[in-house]
């Protein structure tokens, strides 16, 4: 059965009663716990001024991380580092690459745009080779990267997504992927943020040799700004791209050289809004006080799958049928949104949203999202729109 938490969202969800927001594996709506921890960013800001990094950058973010490790159960919460965002991170990591030659990459070519983005980039100028795998057929994915990670390396960096963000399959089995990624002086990212918080993720086994990148704008439901990547320790020692909270510890003494903090605070950044990590700490608070994890999340995302598509799966003309779905509802290896291929994806999003129904368009596949501020009766007002429609 879904769970129903629809109190913690009332400012999200009375801003519009008619608006149904089923983007949700986009921007999510943020618990209404997240509002007074924006006051709060504000009020610390005011009582300490310049004195308030020793509380963002200590108690503040000190439990944050406690939270994302108990989260992803990771034996140590020093190996996390924030960001603004994970493109930054994603840049440190490619300065961290040999510099003498180009950086040599391997991924998939379903990951986000803007790891997309900036490899092809980086590519033109000949300071990238990449070599992205064809992620269907989804079904021998993972096999089909170890091979080429065995077989057309060497690489220096393997990135490929928990869940990937075009279609919503899941690699499940991380221990298995990294496994078969890792190599000598090899740097393997999994992007995770479509699986912190949505999917159940277990990185204990392979924290020792894999890093992992998510945030706080989806699932997590904190907003911009509050981004982290988990640094397994020994690899990339001293990334290039490298901001001054890196020595934040020992900023009041002389400086010489460039030195770095073994843990995760190498791959530290400079100045930024620490308003996210607070409202990321209010929602961390919030899950802990529900009893809510990953796989119970993921769990309430399902049952609401499943009621929609048993809702709209006979409508004759619609978008939403069972054969138009990217990854079928028989794949347990999912995200907690689905996936419609269709010839007018951006016209079926346009026509439902001048009927009030928020989704998301990606060429030629429409995407709906399953969060936890829906409740069952937000699907079926859903499904009895969308009959109206059709």
């Amino acid at each position: 059965m879904p769970l129903d938490l629809r109190h913690a969202f009332s400012h999200f969800r009375g801003q519009d009663g008619e608006r149904l927001h089923f983007a949700a594996h986009s921007h999510h709506f943020w618990p209404d716990v997240t509002r007074e921890a924006q006051l709060a960013a504000w009020d610390v800001a005011a009582r300490l001024a310049d004195d308030k990094w020793d509380e963002v950058l200590g108690p503040v973010w000190g439990e944050v991380a406690a939270g994302i490790a108990r989260h992803l159960n990771l034996p140590d919460a020093c190996t996390l580092v924030p960001a603004q965002n994970t493109h930054e991170l994603l840049l440190r990591l490619l300065s961290a690459c040999p510099a003498d030659r180009p950086v040599r990459v391997l991924a998939t070519d379903g990951e986000f745009h803007s790891f997309r983005r900036q490899t092809a980039r980086l590519a033109e100028d000949g300071l990238v080779e990449l070599v992205a795998v064809p992620a269907e057929p989804f079904a021998t994915l993972a096999e089909r990267l170890i091979h080429a990670a065995g077989t057309a390396g060497p690489f220096d960096l393997a990135f490929v997504s928990q869940v990937l963000f075009s279609s919503g399959f899941a690699l499940t089995d991380l221990f298995r992927l990294v496994d078969g990624l890792s190599g000598p002086g090899r740097l393997v990212v999994i992007d995770g943020y479509h699986g912190f918080l949505a999917r159940p993720t277990d990185l204990a086994a392979v924290a020792d040799r894999a890093f992992y990148i998510a945030g706080g704008y989806k699932y997590a439901m904190a907003g911009e700004g509050a981004c982290f990547m988990h640094c397994p320790p020994g690899f990339a020692s001293r990334p290039r791209n490298t901001g001054w909270f890196a020595s934040f510890g020992t900023l009041s003494a002389a400086q010489a050289g460039v030195p770095y903090p073994s843990d995760g605070w190498r791959f530290m950044g400079a100045t930024f809004d620490p308003s996210g990590l607070y409202r990321l700490r209010a929602v961390l608070r919030l899950l802990a006080v529900e009893g809510l994890d990953g796989a119970i999340i993921h769990a309430h995302a399902v049952a609401l799958q499943e009621r929609f598509m048993a809702a709209v799966s006979g409508l004759p003309g619609g978008p939403f049928t069972p054969e138009r779905l990217v990854v079928p509802m028989s794949e347990a290896a999912r995200g907690n949104f689905l996936t419609f291929a269709l010839p007018d994806a951006e016209g079926w999003y346009r026509r439902l949203h001048a009927a009030g129904i928020v989704t998301d368009v990606r060429g030629d596949r429409l995407r709906l999202g399953f969060g936890l501020y829906h409740a069952a009766e937000d699907v079926d007002r859903l499904a009895e729109r969308l009959q109206r429609i059709v």
